[in-house]
Protein backbone atom coordinates (compact mmCIF):
# COMPACT_ATOMS: atom_id res chain seq x y z
CA UNK A 1 0.00 0.00 0.00
CA UNK A 2 1.08 3.40 -0.33
CA UNK A 3 0.64 5.38 3.02
CA UNK A 4 0.47 9.12 4.03
CA UNK A 5 1.34 9.48 7.73
CA UNK A 6 1.00 13.09 9.06
CA UNK A 7 3.13 13.90 12.21
CA UNK A 8 5.07 11.16 11.13
CA UNK A 9 7.66 12.75 13.86
CA UNK A 10 4.71 13.06 16.87
CA UNK A 11 4.29 10.15 19.74
CA UNK A 12 1.61 8.27 17.86
CA UNK A 13 2.78 8.99 14.39
CA UNK A 14 6.49 7.61 15.10
CA UNK A 15 5.53 4.20 15.69
CA UNK A 16 3.11 4.30 13.14
CA UNK A 17 5.73 4.73 10.68
CA UNK A 18 7.93 2.35 12.72
CA UNK A 19 5.16 -0.39 12.11
CA UNK A 20 4.18 0.21 8.82
CA UNK A 21 7.34 0.43 7.10
CA UNK A 22 7.91 -3.17 8.47
CA UNK A 23 5.23 -4.26 6.34
CA UNK A 24 7.02 -3.44 2.62
CA UNK A 25 4.48 -0.23 2.15
CA UNK A 26 5.48 2.83 0.78
CA UNK A 27 5.74 5.39 3.38
CA UNK A 28 5.37 9.25 2.84
CA UNK A 29 6.36 10.40 6.22
CA UNK A 30 5.09 14.28 6.67
CA UNK A 31 6.71 16.20 9.28
CA UNK A 32 6.93 19.87 10.24
CA UNK A 33 8.87 21.12 13.62
CA UNK A 34 10.69 17.97 14.91
CA UNK A 35 12.99 16.84 12.48
CA UNK A 36 12.83 12.98 10.64
CA UNK A 37 14.37 9.61 12.70
CA UNK A 38 16.61 6.71 11.30
CA UNK A 39 14.31 3.87 10.02
CA UNK A 40 16.17 0.40 9.69
CA UNK A 41 15.18 -0.55 6.29
CA UNK A 42 11.97 -0.03 3.76
CA UNK A 43 10.73 2.76 1.52
CA UNK A 44 9.70 6.38 3.69
CA UNK A 45 9.74 9.55 1.84
CA UNK A 46 9.99 12.45 4.08
CA UNK A 47 8.38 15.54 3.20
CA UNK A 48 8.37 18.73 5.25
CA UNK A 49 5.48 20.60 5.05
CA UNK A 50 3.07 22.86 7.30
CA UNK A 51 -0.55 21.24 7.26
CA UNK A 52 -1.97 24.41 7.75
CA UNK A 53 -1.11 26.13 3.90
CA UNK A 54 -3.53 24.34 1.64
CA UNK A 55 -2.56 22.23 -1.09
CA UNK A 56 0.68 21.22 0.54
CA UNK A 57 0.44 17.89 0.30
CA UNK A 58 -1.58 17.86 -3.25
CA UNK A 59 1.75 16.37 -5.68
CA UNK A 60 1.83 13.45 -2.80
CA UNK A 61 -2.18 12.44 -2.89
CA UNK A 62 -2.87 10.77 -6.14
CA UNK A 63 -2.59 7.01 -5.73
CA UNK A 64 -2.75 6.63 -2.32
CA UNK A 65 -4.45 3.96 -0.60
CA UNK A 66 -4.63 5.33 3.26
CA UNK A 67 -3.61 8.63 4.98
CA UNK A 68 -3.24 8.38 8.31
CA UNK A 69 -3.85 12.19 9.64
CA UNK A 70 -2.11 12.52 13.24
CA UNK A 71 -0.64 16.01 12.95
CA UNK A 72 -2.11 18.36 15.45
CA UNK A 73 -1.56 20.93 17.85
CA UNK A 74 -1.16 18.78 21.00
CA UNK A 75 -0.13 19.76 24.81
CA UNK A 76 -0.49 18.78 28.16
CA UNK A 77 -3.06 19.79 31.08
CA UNK A 78 -1.16 23.23 31.77
CA UNK A 79 -1.88 24.80 28.29
CA UNK A 80 -5.56 22.98 29.23
CA UNK A 81 -6.01 25.42 31.88
CA UNK A 82 -4.10 28.03 30.56
CA UNK A 83 -4.27 28.36 26.48
CA UNK A 84 -7.25 26.26 25.62
CA UNK A 85 -7.91 28.09 22.73
CA UNK A 86 -4.24 26.79 20.61
CA UNK A 87 -6.15 23.58 20.23
CA UNK A 88 -8.60 25.03 18.24
CA UNK A 89 -7.67 27.03 14.93
CA UNK A 90 -4.84 24.84 13.74
CA UNK A 91 -6.54 21.59 14.16
CA UNK A 92 -9.86 22.95 12.53
CA UNK A 93 -8.01 24.02 9.33
CA UNK A 94 -5.44 21.24 9.47
CA UNK A 95 -7.85 18.64 8.85
CA UNK A 96 -10.51 21.06 6.74
CA UNK A 97 -7.97 21.00 4.18
CA UNK A 98 -6.80 17.54 3.98
CA UNK A 99 -10.46 16.25 3.86
CA UNK A 100 -11.09 18.29 0.77
CA UNK A 101 -7.76 17.28 -0.59
CA UNK A 102 -7.91 13.40 0.01
CA UNK A 103 -11.32 13.65 -1.56
CA UNK A 104 -10.62 15.28 -4.55
CA UNK A 105 -7.44 13.44 -5.50
CA UNK A 106 -9.16 10.39 -4.80
CA UNK A 107 -7.68 8.93 -1.64
CA UNK A 108 -9.22 5.62 -0.61
CA UNK A 109 -8.71 5.75 3.17
CA UNK A 110 -8.87 8.92 5.42
CA UNK A 111 -8.12 7.60 9.18
CA UNK A 112 -8.41 10.54 12.14
CA UNK A 113 -7.79 10.17 16.21
CA UNK A 114 -10.60 12.18 17.28
CA UNK A 115 -10.50 11.09 21.20
CA UNK A 116 -12.47 10.89 24.53
CA UNK A 117 -12.56 15.13 25.70
CA UNK A 118 -15.71 15.55 24.24
CA UNK A 119 -17.83 12.87 26.22
CA UNK A 120 -19.29 13.19 29.85
CA UNK A 121 -18.49 11.32 33.14
CA UNK A 122 -20.20 7.76 31.89
CA UNK A 123 -18.46 4.71 32.34
CA UNK A 124 -18.70 2.21 29.66
CA UNK A 125 -19.89 4.51 26.89
CA UNK A 126 -20.96 3.29 23.76
CA UNK A 127 -20.29 5.47 20.37
CA UNK A 128 -24.02 6.65 19.94
CA UNK A 129 -24.16 7.39 24.03
CA UNK A 130 -22.69 10.74 23.38
CA UNK A 131 -25.45 13.35 23.61
CA UNK A 132 -24.88 17.02 22.26
CA UNK A 133 -26.99 18.84 23.72
CA UNK A 134 -24.66 17.73 27.52
CA UNK A 135 -22.43 20.47 27.93
CA UNK A 136 -18.69 19.70 26.89
CA UNK A 137 -16.68 19.86 30.42
CA UNK A 138 -15.59 23.19 31.73
CA UNK A 139 -11.64 24.32 29.73
CA UNK A 140 -12.45 21.09 27.09
CA UNK A 141 -15.07 23.01 25.18
CA UNK A 142 -13.01 24.27 22.08
CA UNK A 143 -10.97 21.18 21.77
CA UNK A 144 -14.29 18.54 22.14
CA UNK A 145 -16.27 20.98 19.74
CA UNK A 146 -13.26 20.90 17.70
CA UNK A 147 -13.01 17.12 17.70
CA UNK A 148 -16.97 17.00 16.77
CA UNK A 149 -16.86 18.87 13.90
CA UNK A 150 -13.75 16.78 12.35
CA UNK A 151 -15.65 13.52 13.25
CA UNK A 152 -18.62 15.17 11.30
CA UNK A 153 -16.74 16.18 8.59
CA UNK A 154 -15.31 12.60 8.33
CA UNK A 155 -18.80 11.59 8.05
CA UNK A 156 -19.67 14.38 5.32
CA UNK A 157 -17.29 13.01 3.30
CA UNK A 158 -17.84 9.88 3.21
CA UNK A 159 -21.23 10.34 2.09
CA UNK A 160 -19.41 11.81 -1.15
CA UNK A 161 -17.21 8.75 -2.09
CA UNK A 162 -13.87 9.40 0.46
CA UNK A 163 -13.86 6.02 3.21
CA UNK A 164 -13.46 7.81 6.33
CA UNK A 165 -12.68 6.59 9.96
CA UNK A 166 -13.13 8.51 13.25
CA UNK A 167 -11.13 6.56 16.54
CA UNK A 168 -12.41 7.93 19.54
CA UNK A 169 -9.33 6.92 21.18
CA UNK A 170 -8.68 6.92 25.21
CA UNK A 171 -5.45 8.57 26.88
CA UNK A 172 -2.83 6.75 24.92
CA UNK A 173 0.62 6.10 26.23
CA UNK A 174 4.23 4.18 25.60
CA UNK A 175 7.40 4.92 23.64
CA UNK A 176 7.96 8.38 22.10
CA UNK A 177 5.47 10.24 24.13
CA UNK A 178 6.50 13.13 25.69
CA UNK A 179 8.02 12.72 29.52
CA UNK A 180 7.63 16.19 30.29
CA UNK A 181 6.44 17.90 33.64
CA UNK A 182 4.88 21.13 31.70
CA UNK A 183 3.85 19.11 28.05
CA UNK A 184 2.64 15.96 28.96
CA UNK A 185 -0.45 14.20 29.87
CA UNK A 186 -0.80 12.63 33.06
CA UNK A 187 0.66 9.23 32.70
CA UNK A 188 3.90 10.89 31.05
CA UNK A 189 4.17 13.37 33.36
CA UNK A 190 4.20 11.01 36.02
CA UNK A 191 6.36 8.19 34.56
CA UNK A 192 8.74 11.62 34.51
CA UNK A 193 8.11 12.63 37.91
CA UNK A 194 8.90 9.14 40.09
CA UNK A 195 12.12 8.71 37.85
CA UNK A 196 13.73 12.01 39.05
CA UNK A 197 12.30 11.13 42.33
CA UNK A 198 14.63 10.29 45.05
CA UNK A 199 14.03 8.12 47.79
CA UNK A 200 11.66 8.57 50.57
CA UNK A 201 10.47 11.79 48.19
CA UNK A 202 6.60 12.66 48.39
CA UNK A 203 4.92 13.03 45.50
CA UNK A 204 2.62 15.79 44.18
CA UNK A 205 -0.78 14.97 42.60
CA UNK A 206 -2.96 17.45 41.17
CA UNK A 207 -6.74 17.78 42.76
CA UNK A 208 -8.16 15.01 44.44
CA UNK A 209 -6.83 12.37 42.73
CA UNK A 210 -10.22 10.54 42.35
CA UNK A 211 -10.59 11.28 39.00
CA UNK A 212 -11.11 7.84 36.53
CA UNK A 213 -9.30 7.19 33.47
CA UNK A 214 -9.62 4.82 30.28
CA UNK A 215 -5.83 4.02 29.11
CA UNK A 216 -4.79 2.30 25.80
CA UNK A 217 -1.47 1.22 24.96
CA UNK A 218 -0.04 2.73 21.82
CA UNK A 219 0.32 -0.60 19.75
CA UNK A 220 -3.03 -1.56 20.43
CA UNK A 221 -4.62 1.67 19.07
CA UNK A 222 -1.57 1.20 15.84
CA UNK A 223 -3.34 -2.38 15.53
CA UNK A 224 -6.97 -0.93 15.19
CA UNK A 225 -5.86 1.54 12.58
CA UNK A 226 -4.32 -1.36 10.50
CA UNK A 227 -7.61 -3.43 11.17
CA UNK A 228 -10.10 -0.43 10.23
CA UNK A 229 -7.84 -0.37 7.19
CA UNK A 230 -7.99 -4.29 6.71
CA UNK A 231 -11.74 -4.77 8.19
CA UNK A 232 -14.08 -1.51 8.02
CA UNK A 233 -16.46 -2.17 5.89
CA UNK A 234 -18.98 1.17 5.46
CA UNK A 235 -17.56 3.93 4.03
CA UNK A 236 -17.72 5.87 7.29
CA UNK A 237 -16.71 4.58 10.73
CA UNK A 238 -16.38 5.53 14.13
CA UNK A 239 -14.87 3.18 16.67
CA UNK A 240 -14.40 3.15 20.86
CA UNK A 241 -10.46 2.52 21.51
CA UNK A 242 -9.75 1.77 24.86
CA UNK A 243 -8.81 -0.74 27.77
CA UNK A 244 -12.57 -0.88 28.54
CA UNK A 245 -12.16 0.27 32.12
CA UNK A 246 -11.15 2.91 34.09
CA UNK A 247 -8.38 3.92 36.94
CA UNK A 248 -7.90 6.38 39.45
CA UNK A 249 -5.15 9.01 38.73
CA UNK A 250 -4.14 8.00 42.46
CA UNK A 251 -3.98 4.42 41.34
CA UNK A 252 -2.38 5.34 38.55
CA UNK A 253 0.65 7.17 40.12
CA UNK A 254 0.91 4.38 42.87
CA UNK A 255 0.65 1.28 39.78
CA UNK A 256 4.23 3.74 38.17
CA UNK A 257 5.44 3.93 42.00
CA UNK A 258 5.21 0.09 42.52
CA UNK A 259 7.06 -0.57 39.05
CA UNK A 260 9.75 1.74 39.92
CA UNK A 261 10.86 -0.45 42.89
CA UNK A 262 11.81 2.88 45.10
CA UNK A 263 9.48 3.83 48.51
CA UNK A 264 7.77 6.88 47.47
CA UNK A 265 4.50 8.19 48.62
CA UNK A 266 2.25 10.61 47.27
CA UNK A 267 0.23 13.99 48.27
CA UNK A 268 -2.57 15.54 46.55
CA UNK A 269 -3.06 19.04 45.77
CA UNK A 270 -6.37 20.02 45.84
CA UNK A 271 -5.24 23.63 44.86
CA UNK A 272 -4.46 22.47 41.50
CA UNK A 273 -7.28 21.76 38.67
CA UNK A 274 -8.75 19.16 38.89
CA UNK A 275 -11.24 17.27 36.35
CA UNK A 276 -13.33 14.98 38.54
CA UNK A 277 -14.47 12.98 36.02
CA UNK A 278 -14.63 8.90 35.31
CA UNK A 279 -14.93 7.76 31.61
CA UNK A 280 -14.19 4.20 30.68
CA UNK A 281 -14.88 2.74 26.74
CA UNK A 282 -17.12 0.07 25.57
CA UNK A 283 -15.28 -0.99 22.70
CA UNK A 284 -17.50 -3.60 21.48
CA UNK A 285 -18.18 -2.09 18.08
CA UNK A 286 -14.94 -2.57 17.04
CA UNK A 287 -14.49 -5.83 18.72
CA UNK A 288 -17.54 -6.73 16.28
CA UNK A 289 -17.03 -4.80 13.20
CA UNK A 290 -13.12 -4.72 12.94
CA UNK A 291 -12.02 -8.00 14.78
CA UNK A 292 -9.64 -5.77 17.27
CA UNK A 293 -9.01 -6.54 20.78
CA UNK A 294 -6.78 -5.18 23.43
CA UNK A 295 -3.68 -7.15 23.61
CA UNK A 296 -1.58 -5.68 26.35
CA UNK A 297 -3.45 -4.56 30.01
CA UNK A 298 -2.34 -1.72 32.00
CA UNK A 299 0.38 -3.27 33.92
CA UNK A 300 2.23 -4.58 31.38
CA UNK A 301 1.92 -1.56 28.96
CA UNK A 302 3.30 0.77 32.06
CA UNK A 303 6.22 -1.49 32.91
CA UNK A 304 7.18 -1.50 28.81
CA UNK A 305 6.32 2.42 28.73
CA UNK A 306 8.23 2.64 32.23
CA UNK A 307 11.63 0.68 30.82
CA UNK A 308 11.21 2.59 27.68
CA UNK A 309 11.94 5.84 29.57
CA UNK A 310 14.44 4.86 31.21
CA UNK A 311 16.88 3.56 29.04
CA UNK A 312 16.33 6.54 25.80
Amino acid sequence: MKIIICGATGFIGRNLVEYFNKNGNEIIAIFNKRDPFPVNSGKVKWIKADLRIPGVLKEHLPGTDVLLQFAATTSGAKDIIERPYIHVTDNAVINSYLLRECFEKKVRHFIFPSCTVMLSSIENQKESDWDPNNQIFGNYFGVGNTKIYIEKMCEFYSSLGLKTTALRHSNVYGKYDKFDLYKSHVLGATIRKVINAKENEVLEVWGSGKAKRDFIFVDDLVEMIEKSILNQSDSFGLYNCGMGYSISINDLVKKIIKISGKNLSIKNNIDKPDFPTALSLNCEKAFTELKWKVNTNLEEGLKKTYQWVNEN
